[in-house]
């Protein structure tokens, strides 16, 4: 059974332990490489936690998945779906939908009316999950930071 739990910003190192094993199993999947990551304070892990709403899956009390979610800088009504990892183990089991329908879940109570996110164009099984909860592409695409410039991705959008 999974659990998803808000993480409040006292739960900086959590926040960081969870964020270094996706980046550790995923590192093509994040614009922040793990050096960078793991190069932060301490401080900074619990300033993130105040600055974005944060929700990590829990199964049999160990933490298998996260996201995140942010509001646009430039809109009010949109939101941005943000840092989504499943970790291999549970992958296919439920979890991604969950994490997806709970940041769904915020954009809404949030007066978020279009939810936005990147994904690297050979990330074939994210893809299709975003689709299935009806995330569309929107035609803007890009690439990742360096050193990980070579990686495509493209954004997709759900309005609610």
């Amino acid at each position: 059974m999974i659990r998803l739990e808000p993480l409040t910003p006292d739960e900086g190192p959590r926040l960081r332990a969870i964020r270094l094993r996706a980046l550790r199993d995923s590192p093509d999947a994040f614009s922040t490489t793990l050096e960078e990551a793991d190069a932060r304070p301490a401080e900074s892990w619990s300033q993130q936690l105040l600055e974005l709403p944060t929700l990590v899956a829990v199964s049999n009390g160990l933490d298998v998945g996260m996201v995140r979610c942010a509001r646009d800088r430039t809109s009010t009504e949109t939101g941005w779906l943000i840092s989504m990892w499943v970790a291999p183990e549970v992958r296919r089991k439920g979890v991604g939908g969950a994490l997806v329908d709970a940041v769904v879940d915020w954009a809404r109570s949030s007066g978020v009316n279009r939810l936005l996110l990147d994904v690297a164009d050979d990330n074939t099984p994210a893809i299709a999950l975003y689709a299935r909860r009806g995330f569309e592409p929107n035609g803007e695409a890009g690439t990742l930071p360096q050193p990980r410039d070579h990686i495509r991705e493209h954004q997709r959008e759900l309005r609610l």
